[in-house]
């Protein structure tokens, strides 16, 4: 099953907590500039997809770099925001983004833990909707992860700790499993397909 991490830091006094993952395998894919493309397969389809996923991470330009994510809120309606994609490795079927843990959207998948993440990717005419599940992990488990963080960039996201000085509160870190991704293509010829997983991917192709 493919997964969706939200990494969410306890809050020290900062309005909001973005942990930057300095990724060294960075996906690369070839330009999709033509409306006339068309893809031969399903694997080539959920390739590219996965693909552009990869450059989102690694080109803070890249359409993929800022999904939005919809959760449901306290009061059952549907409720959207951008957000940063940090990491997306195809062969663990795993995505990640990061927030503070007091923001709404935190609370809001611990009550429910089913959402979405949608990306328009226009060069390309391609858009992805991928089904979400979030599982949440807490602790000093994640505390190398904002070690991990730069002094400079602490300061960028709130009051940076005295070195050496006591912190009481744990982080929270979001693990979530992602249940399919949707593949549209608007070029010439339109194309989508649906991937889900319940043993291994499997793939279907839909209706435009």
């Amino acid at each position: 099953m493919s997964l969706v991490s939200i990494v969410s830091f306890e809050r020290f006094n900062a309005k909001s907590i973005f942990w930057d993952i300095q990724r060294h395998d960075i996906c690369r894919s070839r330009a999709l500039t033509s409306p006339d493309t068309e893809y031969a397969s399903l694997n080539e389809f959920y390739r590219v997809a996965w693909d552009q996923l990869g450059r989102g991470v690694a080109d803070a330009k890249h359409p993929a770099r800022t999904p939005t994510l919809a959760t449901i809120s306290a009061n059952g309606f549907p409720t959207q925001r951008t957000v940063v994609l940090r990491a997306a490795d195809r062969l663990a079927s795993q995505v990640e983004i990061h927030t503070d843990s007091l923001t709404p959207k935190v609370e809001e998948l611990r009550e429910n833990n089913k959402a979405a993440l949608h990306v328009w990717v226009r060069k390309s005419m391609l858009q992805l909707r991928l089904g979400v599940c979030f599982d949440v992990l807490t602790g000093l488990e994640v505390a190398d992860r904002w070690n991990a963080v730069p002094p400079t960039s602490r300061i960028s996201y709130g009051t940076q700790p005295v070195p050496g000085k006591a912190i009481t509160g744990p982080f929270d870190y979001e693990k979530p499993a992602e249940q399919q991704i949707e593949v549209l293509y608007l070029g010439t010829k339109h194309q989508r397909a649906l991937y889900k997983r319940i043993d291994d991917w499997s793939g279907q192709w839909l209706s435009p």
